[in-house]
């Protein structure tokens, strides 16, 4: 899936396997078929120090920025705390098009979600599923939530953010619009690396995206502390 990417580039298989095992450590044989798939934390670690570079640079110019999420299940605390921690040092968290319909077409056929922020963070909700302002959403890959936020921003005169952060869509639809975009990415969404590889997306931090919630605390830790944003 390219969930927003348009790549340059002419990629074939080999090359995705030994741009994944460059960026994320899993196996670059394409024969192995089956068992759990693997991340070195060295490269995690790696890419959260450059990740929290960004967000440091971000927080000394006081820039606007833009989180969304299409792991909202997962994510939303890690993002939401990123969130906290830039507004306290300046930055403008941009809300643009909240409640605005987005059609995403799913494996069901087209469903029409609702763009919701919850602490600053935004994501696709179902209208049927829950009062807007609680803590649930929609799983999602789509780049269509992001270009619709960035669509409201500039119908609005802006400001446009200077720095998105998500994962998914999100930071595949902004980086291909030539927005800087940061973000997470597992080993099932190559089109972030693919978009790293080629200069459209900025960092891009290999975990995995769908353990509990709170197994993100220390990554959030180390992320505010290595920007100096731990409050």
């Amino acid at each position: 899936m390219l969930i927003g990417i348009d790549p340059e580039w002419s990629w074939g298989e080999r090359d995705v396997l030994a741009l994944m095992a460059d960026k994320c450590g899993v196996s670059a044989d394409p024969e192995c078929r089956s068992g759990q798939d693997v991340i070195d934390p060295e490269r995690t670690l790696a890419a959260l120090d450059a990740f929290a570079e960004r967000l440091a640079a971000a927080a000394r110019r006081g820039a606007a920025v833009l989180l969304g999420t299409g792991h909202p299940h997962r994510l939303l605390g890690f993002y939401a705390a990123l969130a906290d921690a830039l507004s306290a040092a300046g930055c403008i968290v941009l809300t643009p098009a909240q409640g605005r319909c987005v059609d995403i077409t799913t494996r069901f056929g087209l469903r029409t979600y609702n763009l919701d922020y919850v602490r600053g963070v935004a994501f696709a909700r179902d209208p049927a599923a829950q009062r807007p302002g609680r803590e649930t959403g929609a799983h999602t890959h789509s780049p269509l939530p992001v270009r619709t936020a960035l669509a409201a921003a500039v119908e609005a005169g802006g400001p446009l953010p200077e720095l998105v952060i998500g994962d998914h869509g999100w930071v595949c639809g902004a980086g291909q619009l030539g927005f800087e975009a940061i973000g997470l990415a597992d080993t099932d969404d190559p089109a972030l690396f693919v978009g790293e590889a080629e200069g459209s997306v900025s960092v891009v931090v290999p975990l995995d995206d769908a353990v509990r919630s709170h197994y993100y605390r220390p990554l959030t830790r180390y992320v505010l502390n290595r920007a100096c944003l731990s409050q």
